[in-house]
């Protein structure tokens, strides 16, 4: 079973990195068409723009009151991205754990979007930044738990981050023993354990 289970990894594994060259070229294909079509692409995309006014008067009541209790999330945000680059900073080098890019997860590209008005273009940041911090933080986390637990849990988790699958099957004390180490070295080839 765990020989059919690391086939089947080695199938995802590879299926992940079609997709990610097939979206690296069609990426380049949208930036070559955008460079060719580049003035006619803005006036296209500016047709589609909202002005602020239309778009306040647009919006519901309950959201735009709403709308402190959502942006109230840049402290929690803020303190999540401050602790967990302070974090690894100091740890990642003890442990010889390779250090998480943090612009590999925070990306902030849509402001240049000219379809979208200044109040859009703030939630797209904010957005933007959350689901980042979100992300890095749950690589560094991933990264931590290869190196000190890398156990599964006996039950099945929903939406487990890329390095769980080749952590040991819960209970098998024997295969933890024997290649801890083994696993904690595994960070090369993308920064994924093998």
């Amino acid at each position: 079973m765990k020989q059919h289970l690391d086939e089947l990894l080695l199938r995802l594994q590879s299926l992940q990195d079609e997709i990610e060259e097939e979206y690296r070229q069609r990426r380049e294909e949208f930036e070559q068409k955008r460079a060719e079509l580049a003035g006619e692409f803005l006036r296209q995309q500016r047709r589609y723009k909202m002005g602020l006014f239309r778009f306040l008067r647009r919006t519901r009541l309950l959201v735009l009151l709403t709308a402190p209790v959502i942006y109230a999330g840049w402290i929690p945000f803020l303190l999540m991205d401050l602790f967990v680059t302070l974090y690894q900073a100091v740890c990642f080098p003890i442990y010889k754990i390779p250090k998480v890019r943090r612009a590999d997860y925070i990306v902030f590209d849509r402001e240049g979007l000219p379809y979208l008005n200044a109040i859009e273009k703030f939630n797209c940041f904010y957005c933007s930044y959350g689901n980042g911090v979100a992300a890095y933080t749950r690589e560094v986390a991933a990264r931590t738990e290869q190196y000190w637990c890398p156990i599964k849990h006996a039950r099945r988790l929903k939406a487990a981050h890329e390095r769980y699958p080749h952590f040991f099957d819960y209970g098998d004390a024997e295969a933890f023993r024997q290649g801890l180490a083994r696993l904690r070295k595994q960070y090369e080839d993308g920064d994924r354990p093998r």
